[in-house]
């Protein structure tokens, strides 16, 4: 028993001691772990909150004429009772309007998108016979990301009408911001697209005996596509073109809605006709100004500061090409906030250091001593970057949190070995002698330290839904933080220790603190004195407390 133990306790110290004897190799892993870092810095998505994939999925029917009660019985009902047993849905909504059935099914966090929509299309095209035949084919839309846009630029103008500033916007803007790096959908809102509106004067209908189907069938049977195809000779080949549908509102008011023998009604005999927006029902406005907006998405891989600084770079190029009577202004920009954020948890970041170093500095009460320990929080903090990295994670708010609490804990190792090897230095050791010794002591000490109270944030790393999903990231970075500053303890730490520390180097600052912590030591041993002592009043007091936390637990509200 004694050989195995002494096997151990050799193979203990050469783990150590090969780190303290090699200051070049205790140097390289130091540097290592922070090129790793650092390299992984670059390479890490910046989000506001960690990545969840929030999936929906809205089908939309559009049946011209019907009513909302129409919509609802025959159209969103159906639509909604054949998709409702999806895989994967969290909850359904619905709605209908004059002419518009919307059915939107929400997926439970991070659930399959596709293979839901791969249902949803197949369950919609077995109902799609009991739908009213005037109705159109559902349209099936899966969108995955965020549910706003994370930039809304504004178009107004005194001049120009919503209708031309949404055509110049299709055309010319929407487009642009397409093309830019990690920039996944420009979505055009408020805009009026142009159509041919036909008001009908019931007046003049009735008089020439015309009804509004009459209309319809008119308009569809002028109004189609036709490919005629080339003419080939020898020499020559002319490629046919046929006007099979009117294009001005002279051609549509021109249209035969009616023949009577030699008496044709034509749709300007009972109807006005206009170029005009295709919906008049909304409208949105901007500095006073009516105004059409543009909603930047970015990609879910991409890193939005750095894609909406991109569109922040190209809108002078846009306004400097607006046709004349037309402003662009950014009305909205969500990656200020994300910014502000992420410069408020890093400044807490290096207030929680600085305090950190000044108490570390007023407990060991010498400045070599304190060094040692401070390495650990850069190591560690830019170490565990490289971690995120290989899990797939970000830099956000929560592990930006984690890391401000990880401060704290990271020294916790090194001060360890550090006070370790200052003990053995006080005793009359070299500092390589004290190092030597005092890793041989701790070293499985430390090794169980780091591993308790990284298993303490287990817990969060398995836990599911919203919460699981947000506070897996902080789990993840808290624990790995802990980790890096184990192995900066166990191999930079006593390296440091036996080539930074002095032996009987004293300062009255020391002095003071160490005289400091004599006296409280002694209180504290004579109150654990009396606690012994009397050890039926300190069971009771045992009992009280716990029975407390009980009590508060139970009627504490949730």
């Amino acid at each position: 028993m004694s050989g195995v133990a002494a096997a151990v306790e050799g193979a203990r110290r050469a783990f150590t001691d090969i780190f303290i004897k090699r200051p070049v190799l205790s140097t390289v892993v130091s540097l290592l772990i922070l090129l790793l870092g650092i390299q992984a810095f670059f390479s890490l998505p910046i989000r506001q909150y960690p990545k969840l994939t929030n999936t929906t999925i809205e089908i939309t029917t559009t049946y011209p004429g019907a009513n909302a009660d129409l919509m609802q019985g025959f159209v969103t009902i159906p639509i909604q009772q054949a998709v409702a047993s999806t895989e994967g849905i969290d909850y359904i909504t619905s709605s209908s309007t004059q002419g518009v059935s919307v059915v939107k099914l929400t997926l439970r966090l991070n659930a399959d998108g596709d293979r839901a929509l791969t249902e949803v299309l197949a369950k919609t095209n077995q109902v799609r016979n009991v739908l009213p035949r005037a109705a159109n084919d559902p349209i099936v839309v899966k969108t995955t990301g965020d549910a706003f846009a994370l930039m809304y630029i504004g178009f107004n103008s005194d001049v120009l009408t919503s209708a031309q500033i949404t055509d110049y916007l299709v055309r010319v803007i929407q487009p642009r911001l397409q093309t830019i790096d990690g920039v996944s959908q420009a979505q055009i809102l408020g805009g009026q697209n142009f159509a041919m509106r036909i008001w009908l004067d019931p007046a003049r209908m009735a008089a020439l005996g015309v009804t509004a189907t009459d209309i319809q069938a008119a308009l569809q049977a002028n109004n189609f596509t036709s490919a005629p195809g080339e003419v080939k000779g020898d020499f020559i080949r002319v490629t046919i073109n046929a006007d099979t549908s009117p294009s001005s509102v002279d051609g549509f008011e021109q249209l035969v809605v009616l023949a009577k023998g030699r008496s044709l009604v034509r749709l300007r005999d009972v109807a006005k006709v206009e170029l005009g927006p295709q919906s008049v029902v909304s409208s949105s406005m901007f500095n006073g100004l009516k105004a059409v907006f543009v909603g930047v998405y970015t990609a879910p891989t991409a890193n939005p500061l750095t894609v909406i600084d991109a569109v922040r770079k190209a809108m002078p190029d846009i306004q400097a090409q607006l046709p004349a009577g037309l402003k662009a202004n950014i009305a909205y920009d969500a990656t200020k906030f994300i910014q502000a954020s992420i410069d408020e948890v890093i400044a807490t970041i290096v207030e929680a250091a600085v305090i950190v170093i000044i108490v570390i500095f007023l407990f060991l009460g010498n400045i070599r001593s304190t060094i040692i320990p401070i390495v650990t929080i850069p190591l560690s903090l830019v170490g565990v970057l490289f971690l995120l990295l290989v899990l797939g994670y970000s830099i956000n708010l929560l592990t930006l949190l984690a890391m401000v609490l990880a401060i704290g804990l990271v020294v916790d190792d090194a001060i360890v070995v550090v006070e370790n090897i200052h003990r053995h230095m006080e005793e009359g050791m070299s500092p390589m002698q004290a190092a030597f010794k005092g890793m041989a002591e701790i070293t499985t000490s430390v090794v169980a330290m780091t591993i308790t109270l990284a298993a303490v944030f287990a817990p969060l790393m398995f836990t599911g839904g919203l919460t699981g999903s947000l506070f897996r990231e902080f789990a993840f970075t808290l624990a790995g933080a802990v980790v890096i500053s184990g192995l900066v303890a166990l191999t930079i730490t006593p390296m440091m220790s036996a080539r930074i520390l002095k032996s009987g180097v004293h300062s009255r600052f020391q002095a003071a603190v160490d005289h400091f912590f004599d006296r409280f030591a002694n209180g504290y041993e004579r109150w654990v004195s009396g606690s012994l002592n009397y050890r039926p009043v300190t069971l009771l007091v045992v009992i009280a407390l716990v029975g407390a936390t009980g009590f508060m637990f139970f009627k504490t509200s949730s």
